[in-house]
């Protein structure tokens, strides 16, 4: 399964405000959904569930480390467990870190506001042109730095960045299309 870069995708619902983020990419896979049936709950629990080991020991220590300097964490990992059991994506709602800004029919938006940074995770899916069966799947990250500190921050993170979204996107597909 292929997972490339891709433009930013100008059906996003942050592209007229993507000129205030300091970084974005976005990375797109094809998803197989043969009977149309995956709704924003399925590929939610897909995001949350598909997370490999290494991906998990890396946001552990994130965690670990960034809980020094006051940034925000995620909860407790049964915290996270019982949000993630009784997660709906409506606007508000809350997974750990991800908070559901906005959803739209083809489109849900996390982020969080810190101190250090503001991020914005945009989940698009798209119907591919030619085919009743193929979706795009596009993961998009932008991120907007409040201070240097999070310039500092992310040019620390940004070598793991590509890495975790290809893992992730690239989890998210297979979990889907296993059932």
């Amino acid at each position: 399964m292929a997972i490339l870069k891709t433009e930013f995708p100008k059906k996003s619902i942050l592209n007229y405000n993507i000129k205030k983020y300091h970084y974005v990419d976005s990375f797109q896979g094809t998803l197989t959904d043969k009977e149309d049936r995956f709704n924003w709950i399925d590929i939610g629990k897909a995001f949350f569930l598909s997370g490999s080991k290494w991906v998990g020991a890396l946001f552990a220590l994130r965690n670990k480390i960034v809980f020094i300097f006051g940034l925000k964490t995620p909860g407790s990992k049964w915290e996270i467990q019982s949000q993630r059991d009784n997660f709906r994506f409506e606007q508000g709602q809350r997974i750990g870190l991800f908070k559901v800004l906005e959803r739209t029919e083809n489109e849900v938006i996390f982020g969080e506001d810190d101190k250090h940074l503001n991020f914005r995770i945009s989940l698009l899916v798209e119907q591919q042109k030619n085919s009743s069966q193929l979706k795009n799947l596009t993961f998009s990250s932008l991120v907007e730095y409040n201070n240097w500190f999070g310039r500092l921050y992310f040019l620390i993170v940004k070598p793991f960045h590509k890495l975790i979204v290809v893992e992730i996107l690239t989890g998210v597909i297979k979990e889907l299309e296993k059932k």
